[in-house]
């Protein structure tokens, strides 16, 4: 519904500013959210989890709430989730990934991934185990 007005002066009668709208959306698409690896480790033992996100917030975010559901499908983490409460498990953001400065890259899977494996090795030699 690009640019759609239903009557001449809806926007005027109900506070929609076409223009604003149009800024926002751009405002949007130029938002580069913080990307990395993050690590939920387990107070109890020697256990974590490791994952790569384009968006760490947004990712972290999304986990609590599927730990908090019961919806995780890591069974292992759910399942310690929920016998050992919230409170003995602990995020942290182990590395930021710097966007390229070739703005045409829009794909960091890659990078990600390959970040994500130097933190695994990281860890395996600091005796973690991992869901």
């Amino acid at each position: 519904m690009k640019g759609y007005v239903l009557w001449p002066g809806f926007s005027e009668k109900w506070g929609i500013n076409l223009d604003r709208k149009k800024e926002l959306k751009e405002w949007y698409k130029q938002m580069k959210p913080e990307m990395g690896v993050f690590i939920i480790r387990s107070k109890f033992d020697n256990k974590c989890f490791l994952q790569g996100t384009q968006d760490l917030k947004s990712a972290i975010n999304s986990i609590k709430f599927k730990l908090e559901l019961g919806n995780h499908p890591n069974k292992k983490l759910q399942k310690d989730w929920q016998r050992y409460g919230k409170d003995n498990f602990a995020f942290q953001i182990l590395e930021n990934l710097d966007y390229d400065k070739d703005e045409t890259k829009t794909d960091y899977t890659e990078d990600l991934d390959l970040l994500k494996m130097i933190w695994e090795e990281k860890l395996v030699k600091e005796g973690m185990e991992f869901y």
